[in-house]
């Protein structure tokens, strides 16, 4: 009988949990990364709504805050995309949030105990470091319009940098809502960050090919067309 070695056997492919799956740049991830054979648990409030028909395709509902539904979620996954975002409601750019910098130091927490060591965290141009990369005008609409929002996304980057784990911060410059995957470029050095648009389908294909090829680990990024 003959034996089959290691490297004849098919590898399985990744298994990818995004978190924020239910629309946006999380629903456009979850369709990219079947397209590219992975397995995908799409993980939000409102995950038995994704419309997606698929075997590789895990819908489970659960809140990015709650430790429990975290820690299920996590369990067996080799990478995780967090892509989370609020309701376009001027409540929500009114009001401070902390949901940003609250689900991700769950999320640290509970990838540490599963040894899980994969993070990508979609924040946006303006968070962080990249504030600086803004011309003046820019800056004071994005205080305007995000200012709240985007403040606890740069709490979320803090938090993300302070770890252990490899992770990736990825941030858009403006959405565009289309589904086309145009030519994008990653800009990972800051002297080169500068405002921009991209679509959502571009933002996808980023995260599954870094993903993919275990690249930018360390880095924090801004995707511009």
């Amino acid at each position: 009988m003959t034996q089959t070695s290691p490297s004849d056997q098919t590898q399985s492919p990744p298994h990818l949990l995004v978190v924020g799956a239910s629309r946006g740049i999380g629903r456009a991830t979850v369709a990219r990364a079947l397209e590219s054979g992975m397995r995908v648990r799409a993980f939000a409030r409102s995950a038995e709504a994704i419309p997606a028909d698929h075997d590789m395709l895990e819908r489970m509902p659960g809140d990015a805050r709650s430790r429990l539904d975290v820690a299920r979620a996590v369990e067996g996954v080799d990478a995780v995309v967090m892509a989370l975002g609020v309701s376009e409601t001027p409540a929500n750019f009114i009001k401070p949030t902390r949901l940003f910098s609250e689900a991700t130091e769950v999320m640290i927490d509970a990838m540490k105990k599963a040894e899980a060591r994969r993070l990508l965290a979609v924040t946006g141009i303006g968070a962080g470091r990249s504030r600086a990369a803004l011309s003046r005008p820019e800056r004071r609409l994005a205080d305007l319009v995000l200012g709240r929002i985007y403040t606890d996304k740069s709490r979320q980057e803090d938090l993300i940098e302070a770890s252990d784990l490899d992770w990736t911060i990825v941030r858009p410059t403006l959405l565009t809502r289309s589904d086309r995957v145009a030519n994008y470029k990653v800009l990972d050095r800051p002297e080169t960050w500068h405002n921009g648009v991209i679509s959502r389908a571009s933002v996808a294909d980023f995260l599954v090919r870094a993903v993919q090829d275990g690249s930018h680990i360390r880095q924090d990024v801004v995707l511009t067309n």
